[in-house]
């Protein structure tokens, strides 16, 4: 018999394989975990027998799970989003267990009247089933969302608003559940005990728990230990969890509580970060357990249920959503993709399954066939969302219609623009850009996700348009081939880059400036076409800097060159300026300044190293090369030149002279 050590080892070995597989197939590490869970387990390959010595230890996985799904519950969030969490989101649970119940009656019944009388399953069962089937996979449509920069859609608002309400709705079933298991008169005293432990609960959570958990926390943290505050968490998460179990609920109710009490103290995103490693690494070890619990024998034997078990919920669920959110106001397209988003099962479903089969609700016979369809749904999820687009426009002609409504009203507001600058997010950085703008004289056309916020300032007369930039028919209809530039005004490296890749691809010589937070993705984004990278930490040192050094009396003036000179060490395109027919000035005539120069097919420098052209003995620097296929790169002696590069030229009007004429030269 092995031991809870190699146990472990082997769990680990296992999910490391699981997670590197599912990254190299761009699938989700859960599914990894599920399939060698599977692998491993006693009805495959038989490599862990015993998994007595684990198994508490993967439940912990479900407890922080519980705990950061707590985090995320404070009542500011939950106050804004009410109407898609308590309306749609409510509906859907609910109607998804009613569902299940009657599918219960016909199905099953029918089923164990065929198979005998093992395959019986009583309402409670179903009670339990109904819960697991109403959960969607918070884990993986949320990463797929973000993926594919969808959290701020139509139908991802809508999505996250039923999810929340999913993971909300976890907690009266984990009441509920245990009190299942009585029987008669034994279960109305239990679920009337059950409801009032829940009260009770309820009580310490929103009348002196806050307080309690704000006062205790702040009492730890004053004595500045990290490791005293890390284990203060383990021991309230922990400790919760304990408590709520020995009442009679479980582990999972304990920790809930326990996040949520820590949501409304300030230490909430500290607490975050502390909990994420424990929370991914016992969570991937539930997974595996749960894959375990997988018997492929019955599932092969039962082909026909597990398909059936599959295809009606993912259906159902399907149909029933897309009804649901068409109800509520959706579009046809959105209510479809929300539908399709949301038709898989969960992980808390897998919770759910797991304690109604510890208490006797769900027959063993039932088990590996559920398991199996549950498994065999998320699977399909990434697929499902891949080509929803495809899949909504075949079941509804109204929505491409009403996409294309969208990108017309786009390109009827950028029609008449020319050599204007599109801003992609209208947040506060956007707008104030916006304002620097206009009393230049330069047009902009602003793309925004957010519905609330266009509608405001599109009634105050400012040119903002509700798409998404990171979408290549929205950037088009705004006019992207006339465009002067395109500025990035919100930091998220993966849709600036996905950006980058659209305007390298469709307009190369547009420049494309990037806002980011700090200077760890400016090499990415250059690499990527980006003409300029402006992280707000360093423009926010530089003020502070400028700030400190006034007020210990350093001159302004040098105040004003020291920041000057910081950025131009920074940034490549302020050493120096664009010449322009207004800069003939006394002053201004002999200032060093920027010239950009086009490499023509015929000069003769081309396929020569920038070192060769010798340009530092004029007194030119090259700034940076921009490639004909429009990314920028860095001007490095080796660099070899090439028909259709710019060269960006820095120095003094009659040095520059020389240069342009000896790089263009044929």
């Amino acid at each position: 018999m092995a031991s809870t050590l190699e146990l472990v080892l082997l769990y680990l070995v296992a999910a490391v394989l699981g997670v590197v597989v599912c990254r190299s197939l761009k699938l989700p590490p859960m599914l990894g975990y599920l399939v060698v869970g599977v692998l491993i387990g006693p009805n495959a390959l038989a490599l862990a027998k015993d998994t007595a010595g684990v198994k508490y230890l993967a439940e912990f996985g479900v407890v922080f799970l519980m705990f950061v799904i707590g985090l995320e519950f404070n009542l500011p969030k939950l106050r804004s989003m009410r109407t898609l969490v308590f309306g749609l989101g409510f509906s859907q649970v609910v109607l998804t267990m009613i569902g299940t119940l009657l599918g219960h009656v016909m199905l099953v019944s029918a089923y164990a009247g065929v198979f005998g009388e093992a395959w019986r399953m009583n309402w409670q069962g179903a009670v339990v089933l109904g819960g697991a089937i109403a959960m969607s996979s918070t884990a993986i449509v949320v990463k797929l969302m973000a993926e594919r920069l969808e959290l701020e859609s139509e139908h991802g608002r809508r999505v996250m608003g039923v999810l929340l309400f999913q993971d909300l709705a976890v907690v009266p079933l984990l009441v509920l559940i245990p009190a299942l298991g009585s029987s008669g008169q034994d279960l109305a005293m239990a679920m009337g005990l059950a409801a009032l432990k829940a009260a009770a609960l309820l009580t310490v959570l929103l009348v002196g728990g806050q307080r309690v958990m704000r006062w205790w926390l702040t009492l730890v943290a004053r004595r500045k230990s990290e490791e005293l505050f890390m284990l203060n968490l383990l021991l309230v998460t922990l400790g919760l969890a304990y408590l709520t179990e020995h009442a009679g609920l479980s582990l999972a109710l304990g920790a809930f509580v326990a996040g949520m009490l820590v949501a409304e103290t300030e230490y909430k995103h500290q607490v975050e970060t502390d909990i994420r490693p424990f929370h991914d690494v016992l969570l991937g070890l539930f997974f595996i357990t749960i894959g375990m619990k997988l018997d492929w024998r019955p599932v092969l034997d039962q082909w026909f249920l597990v398909l059936l078990l599959t295809t009606l919920p993912l259906v159902a669920k399907f149909v029933l959503v897309a009804a649901l959110a068409r109800g509520f106001g959706a579009a046809p397209g959105v209510a479809l993709r929300t539908g399709l988003y949301l038709a898989q099962a969960g992980e808390f479903g897998f919770v759910l399954l797991t304690l109604g089969a510890d208490r006797g609700l769900v027959s063993a016979e039932w088990m590996s066939p559920i398991l199996a369809s549950m498994v065999m749904s998320m699977l399909a999820t990434p697929f499902l969302i891949m080509h929803s687009n495809r899949i909504v426009n075949r079941l509804s002609a109204n929505d491409w219609l009403m996409q294309s409504v969208a990108l017309t009203s786009i390109a009827k507001k950028a029609i008449a623009a020319e050599r204007h600058v599109i801003i992609c997010g209208y947040g506060r950085s956007g707008q104030n850009l916006a304002r620097l703008l206009t009393p230049e004289g330069i047009p902009y056309m602003a793309l925004d996700l957010d519905p609330d916020r266009v509608r405001q300032a599109a009634a105050a007369g400012q040119s903002v348009v509700y798409g998404d930039a990171a979408r290549l028919p929205s950037l088009m209809a705004a006019g992207l081939a006339r465009a002067a530039a395109v500025v990035v005004s919100y930091h998220d490296t993966a849709s600036a880059l996905r950006i980058l890749d659209l305007v390298r691809a469709h307009a190369p010589r547009v420049p494309v400036i990037v806002r980011t937070i700090d200077d760890s993705d400016i090499e990415r984004l250059r690499a990527a076409g980006a003409t300029e990278v402006v992280p707000e930490a360093i423009e926010g040192s530089l003020m502070l800097a400028g700030h400190a050094l006034a007020l210990v009396g350093v001159p302004m003036k040098r105040v004003i060159r020291i920041t000057r000179d910081a950025r131009d060490a920074r940034y490549s395109l302020l050493r120096g300026y664009f010449h322009g027919a207004d800069d003939d000035t006394a002053h201004e005539i002999d200032q060093a300044r920027l010239q950009s120069v086009t490499l023509p097919e015929a000069a003769r420098c081309l396929g020569q190293t920038l070192d060769a052209q010798a340009l530092h003995a004029v007194g030119v620097s090259v700034v940076s090369v921009r490639s004909a296929s429009g990314g920028v790169v860095p001007p490095t002696p080796e660099h070899r030149l090439s028909a259709g590069d710019t060269l960006v030229l820095s120095g003094h009007p009659e040095p520059l002279a020389l240069a342009e004429e000896k790089l263009l030269r044929g």
